[in-house]
């Protein structure tokens, strides 16, 4: 199956109550270990892919072309979508050109005022091509790229200003963060999210900074309209848990356990367990 902009996915799991997964890709392992979990588990997916990332993988028409030859080679037919994390307004135009279906812009640090024309003009282009894509309103906290948020609360009124830009999903700051959570996080503010709820309607929300947050805690974030979840961190960390366990245990001096096909096993399949584990709590299994 051919990639799928994220618009018909998103919106079904606003109507069904439940999320689908951003879960962002790395390398070969990364995209073929969440391809195979979501065709096993029938889920629709978000490959998500930062900026840097992308230039980690050899650029966006590399990954484009990795992606779609997975498709095609794994029969997935679960719906995916090729999506951009965190784009720059620039790095948004060179996806779309290298055959994204769905694109980020993140233009929160922006003033509104710009915020709202750049993405104004991404929206024009993306319903041009049939693309699907993101804004955000309110920094998310950590870091993601060398861009630095301290996890402040959207504005609800600013958050209706971009949706009425025809955007397809809305990231809006709610006290989350990207990477580990501190032990001092005060928690999502769910009396933001409801405001942000109430004022953008029909809007599929978008949860950054998926890892660590309790589940209890993901579990009310829907039900108030989260829609798309992103996950990255606690892949990584349990794709590096696994890998030190195999060499720790010296397996990559047995035979040939130091071929890369056997030295990155286990870390593909943490990989593979932790996205089962986030679409059974993210209630997306068996609605691709």
């Amino acid at each position: 199956m051919p990639l799928v902009n994220a618009k018909e996915m998103l919106t079904k799991a606003k109507a069904g109550h439940y999320a689908v997964g951003q879960f962002n890709i790395n390398n070969l392992e990364w995209t073929k270990a969440i391809l195979l979990t979501a065709q096993e588990l029938n889920s629709p997916v978000i490959l998500g892919v930062s900026e840097g990332a992308g230039k980690y993988m050899c650029g966006y028409t590399t990954i484009v072309g990795m992606v779609n030859g997975m498709l095609n080679e794994l029969n997935i037919t679960v719906p995916v979508a090729l999506h951009l994390d965190h784009g720059s307004y620039d790095g948004a135009k060179a996806c779309i050109a290298a055959g994204f279906s769905s694109v980020m812009f993140d233009g929160s640090h922006y003033a509104i005022e710009e915020n709202i024309a750049k993405t104004k003009e991404l929206v024009a282009t993306c319903e041009e091509l049939g693309l699907s894509i993101e804004a955000e309103v309110g920094s998310i906290g950590g870091e993601e790229d060398g861009v630095v948020g301290a996890g402040e609360c959207a504005d609800p009124d600013e958050c209706k200003m971009i949706a009425d830009l025809g955007v397809t999903m809305l990231a809006a700051g709610i006290g989350n963060i990207h990477g580990k959570y501190p032990e001092n996080w005060a928690g999502l503010s769910f009396d933001t999210l409801e405001a942000i709820s109430a004022k953008t309607g029909d809007m599929p929300l978008v949860l950054h900074g998926g890892t660590g947050i309790p589940e209890d805690m993901i579990k009310k974030a829907i039900d108030l309209g989260v829609s798309k979840i992103n996950v990255n961190t606690e892949c990584q960390l349990a794709f590096a848990a696994a890998t030190r366990e195999y060499v720790e245990a010296g397996k990559d001096l047995q035979g040939k356990g130091f071929d890369p096909r056997k030295l990155l096993a286990p870390g593909f399949e943490a990989i593979k367990a932790t996205v089962k584990e986030k679409m059974e709590l993210f209630g997306s299994v068996g609605k691709a």
